[in-house]
Order: structure tokens, then C-alpha cells, then sequence
């Protein structure tokens, strides 16, 4: 069991490194609408108990009010 918490701590560290060198070419809107995604996304999921269409639809409102923020 040790084995795959090292595994998946290891996964984690490299999304979350590629996932921050993507933005470096994004303006402050493209930043803003993938911020408010995510952060509508877990909004949503904790709101809905974990349901899909719950996390969409908060990842969805969340990245329009962060394009709308960008302007």
C-alpha cells in the first residue's frame, strides 16, 4: 500500500508542474476563466455531494465569471 501513496504523490506532483507551466503563455482573462473553473468545479462538487453534473455546472458558471472578472 506504501508503494501506490508514493506512486500517486509522485503522479500529483507532476500534473500539478505541468499544469502551472501551461499558463505561463495565457493572458489574464485566458487565467482568470481557468481559475474560476476550477474554482466553481470544486464549488460544485462540494455543493452536490460529489455529483458529475454538479461539478460541470460549477466548473461551467465558474469559468464565465471569471471571463466576465477578466475583462
Amino acid at each position: 500500500m506504501n508503494k501506490h501513496i508514493r506512486i500517486l504523490q509522485a503522479a500529483a506532483l507532476v500534473a500539478v508542474v505541468l499544469g502551472t507551466s501551461a499558463c505561463s503563455s495565457m493572458n489574464n482573462r485566458d487565467r482568470n476563466t481557468a481559475a474560476g473553473a476550477a474554482i466553481g468545479a470544486g464549488v460544485g462538487a462540494v455543493l452536490s455531494g460529489g455529483s458529475g453534473i454538479g461539478t460541470v455546472g460549477g466548473a461551467a458558471v465558474g469559468g464565465v465569471i471569471g471571463n466576465q472578472v477578466g475583462r
